[in-house]
């Protein structure tokens, strides 16, 4: 849990930050030549009455919406990220813009190199905010920052999409254009990281010539002049050891690039893939894939949260077992082990449990279990001497938070230990470790009745049949009527999805409903992003409320075990069109709702963050494979598809899963539309065997199925959710769907 006092500052960033400037602080609507950006977003008036109102308005309209919310609706209502500050305020680089952590995929453990790539093409940072660094300058005299003038300047890209590779294009005052290039990669023979550059200077038909000039911050400079009417390049290598800056030739730049594609290819094929017949989204979700690989186990990269946070590590650990990296996720587990005995806490204990256990439940690593035994034994048996000396049935209090000193009986510290106790059991039993197995099972039976009680007597049952449970246990809390009108709501924002996600509350069930119920009556979400306060700053101008999609993954959790497909769908989109950059998928601690003064573009606090890129990559994933789990907590069934926007069904669409891990071992299906009839094909595992499988085809709403068959006999569906009971099948299974419309032809 990172320190919210910091997030709220992030989260009111139009006062805290100011106006945009280029490098010697002149507001960027005053630069010469440079127009005025146009306001982006909702007015601040709209935006208060929609923060105002208690419910995700925003995301209501979506879900009202023919066929449910689509990115380009979703798209519409907040200005892009574009800016990154730190405490105080403070900018990260020269601009005020995000930068990109490039890097080579290596092992997790140990120290590693990085480029720091600002997104607007001004600048390459070595390693840290603040370290070494390259700046690029264009124009008659060389001395225009690229990048200055927003107006003039393309959305930053990757290459096809999702490389690590940055592209971005800009226009100087004289109409001079320019394309650059950037990357992480080595030069030959060479044992330091380079980042290469190129910049592509257009001067064809401009009125003047040009010069492209790259200079370090140690003095170094290499000058390259466009003569007008001509178009030329200059590719250079900043070599992050020293540092230095060379000149190269298009042929050794580009043999860098190739050898950096390759090398990223490696890392991505031969895993777990979902293939969706929609572009950015594809392009987001390899991506993130890219920058998880890229952090690791690190929040974030290059300032002051490059560590180890602990919960959310976790959850970077779970998502990328969940996609085929269970090399990645074991070396992270890993990690966070060492870390716990110094940094001890339930919560934490309780986290490492679950994670250890589905890591397992995906890899069925045999070797991982005796590996970790010894060390994991050791958290039990300190949390049984913990139960055996309670008389509330429950861990005793501990810190809410690292930065709440209040000691609390954590709703969620509770319930993670629970889940962790009963996985981990589930696992030793399976692995022959039959006296661990009966001991875990034993304490989360102890602490299962001590937190029934406790949860009996703190929740709170609202008027508008919505259910308030403190994260507070036996403490008298009243319920949020607005959840990020305080410091204390806020948190119970963030946190309590750790406890509604392990399954304590039966997510099917009544109360779950009534939870969930709580969530969107209160403020909870801001299309489908999870809300944060930021009241403190409300004097100063600030908005009542920010975005923290870096705890989204627990709500999206929560939302896929409900069976709350529009949902989580409104929360795909909205992460990707409002708490990701757009076209390189950059995500923040928070993010800003309103656009700084005399920009359109708002702003992140301490960018990159790789639990946000595991929020979209674990929504993504829960779309199109849900694991059910029974009354007792052990997996039970798959769910196909059940999440998928609407339009992903439309025809001529299709989407493939291939190998994706799960407890019953990989599944993989593919879903077309041609004209009236969807074809789908699902191998379906078998150790063990899944109780019930279930395929959803989420057909537009103007739509529904007529009939489905298989290997010439029918299959049960359910017409009014598109569901196909696939239980009972094995193997490989085709079957073949005819739609029809609502009106019957």
């Amino acid at each position: 849990m990172r320190r919210v006092l910091l997030l709220l500052l992030a989260a009111a960033l139009p006062v805290a930050l100011g106006a945009p400037s280029n490098a010697a602080g002149v507001p960027a609507a005053a630069v010469a030549g440079c127009p005025a950006a146009p306001s982006g977003g909702a007015s601040p008036r709209r935006l208060a009455r929609v923060l105002g109102a208690g419910r995700d308005v925003w995301g209501e309209r979506l879900l009202a919406a023919p066929d449910g919310p689509t990115l380009a609706a979703a798209r519409r209502f907040l200005a892009p990220l574009l800016y990154a500050t730190g405490p105080g305020g403070s900018r990260l680089t020269t601009s005020g813009v995000y930068y990109l952590p490039f890097t080579l995929p290596l092992s997790v453990g140990g120290d590693r190199g990085f480029g720091l790539h600002v997104a607007d093409g001004s600048e390459i940072i070595v390693r840290r905010v603040g370290g070494p660094a390259l700046s690029v300058e264009v124009g008659a005299r060389g001395d225009e920052r690229f990048g200055t003038c927003l107006a003039r300047l393309s959305t930053p890209a990757l290459a096809d999409g999702y490389l690590p590779i940055l592209q971005v294009a800009y226009r100087d005052r004289a109409g001079v254009r320019y394309r650059e290039e950037s990357f992480v990669g080595r030069l030959p023979r060479g044992r330091s990281l380079v980042s290469f550059i190129r910049v592509v200077a257009d001067a064809s038909t401009a009125a003047r010539s040009t010069t492209v000039r790259l200079r370090t911050s140690a003095g170094a400079m290499l000058r390259r002049t466009v003569q007008r009417g001509e178009t030329a390049e200059l590719d250079a290598a900043f070599v992050h050891a020293g540092p230095r800056l060379a000149r190269i030739g298009p042929d050794r730049y580009a043999a860098a690039r190739s050898a950096v594609v390759a090398s990223w290819a490696r890392w991505l094929d031969g895993r777990a893939s979902f293939v969706v017949p929609e572009p950015s989204v594809l392009d987001a979700e390899r991506a993130s894939i890219v920058q998880e690989l890229e952090m690791t186990w690190r929040y974030s990269v290059g300032n002051t949260y490059e560590e180890l946070s602990y919960a959310e590590a976790l959850d970077v650990a779970q998502v990328m077992a969940a996609y085929g990296y269970g090399d990645v996720a074991r070396q992270i587990l890993r990690f966070a082990a060492r870390q716990l005995p110094g940094r001890f806490t339930n919560w934490r204990a309780g986290e490492r449990l679950v994670a250890g256990a589905q890591y397992f439940r995906l890899s069925r690593d045999g070797d991982y279990v005796a590996e970790e035994t010894p060390a994991l034994a050791r958290i039990v048996e300190r949390l049984a001497h913990e139960l055996a000396s309670s008389e509330t049935g429950l861990l005793p209090r501990e810190r809410y938070s690292s930065d709440i000193a209040t000691r609390i009986y954590s709703l969620q510290g509770q319930t993670l230990v629970w889940e962790g106790l009963r996985d981990m059991g589930r696992v030793w039993a399976i692995t022959g470790h039959a006296g661990f197995a009966r001991r875990c099972g034993a304490l989360a039976t102890r602490l299962g009745h001590g937190l029934r009680r406790a949860v009996e007597m703190s929740a709170r049952r609202l008027p508008d049949g919505s259910l308030f449970v403190p994260v507070s246990l036996f403490d008298p809390a009243a319920p949020f009527r607005r959840l990020t009108s305080s410091i204390g709501g806020t948190y119970w924002n963030l946190v309590a999805p750790y406890a509604f996600a392990s399954g304590f509350f039966g997510a099917r069930g009544a109360g779950a409903a009534a939870i969930e119920r709580y969530l969107l009556l209160h403020g909870s979400r801001l299309l489908g992003l999870v809300r944060a306060g930021a009241y403190r700053l409300q004097a100063a101008g600030s908005s009542l409320s920010g975005t923290d999609q870096v705890y989204g993954v627990n709500v999206s959790r929560f939302l896929a075990d409900r069976d709350d497909p529009d949902q989580l769908v409104l929360s795909l989109y909205g992460t990707l069109a409002a708490a990701l950059t757009p076209g390189t998928y950059v995500s923040g601690e928070a993010a800003s709702l309103s656009p700084l003064r005399g920009s359109r573009y708002r702003a992140m606090y301490l960018p990159p963050n790789a639990a946000g890129a595991a929020a979209f990559l674990e929504t993504l994933r829960l779309a199109l494979v849900h694991e059910t789990r029974s009354a007792d907590g052990r997996p039970s069934g798959l769910e196909l598809a059940y999440a998928t926007p609407r339009g992903w069904l439309a025809d001529g669409k299709s989407t493939v899963v291939h190998d994706a891990p799960t407890s019953f071992g990989p599944v993989a299906f593919s879903i077309s539309r041609r004209g009236p009839l969807v074809q789908a094909a699902v191998d379906l595992p078998a150790s063990p065997s899944p109780a019930h499988v279930r395929l959803r085809l989420r057909l537009p709403r103007r739509e529904r199925l007529r009939g489905v068959a298989t290997a010439g006999h029918a299959l049960p569906f359910d017409a009014r959710t598109g569901t196909i009971d696939l239980s009972g099948e094995t193997g490989h299974v085709e079957l073949t769907a005819a739609v029809a419309s609502r009106n019957g032809t």
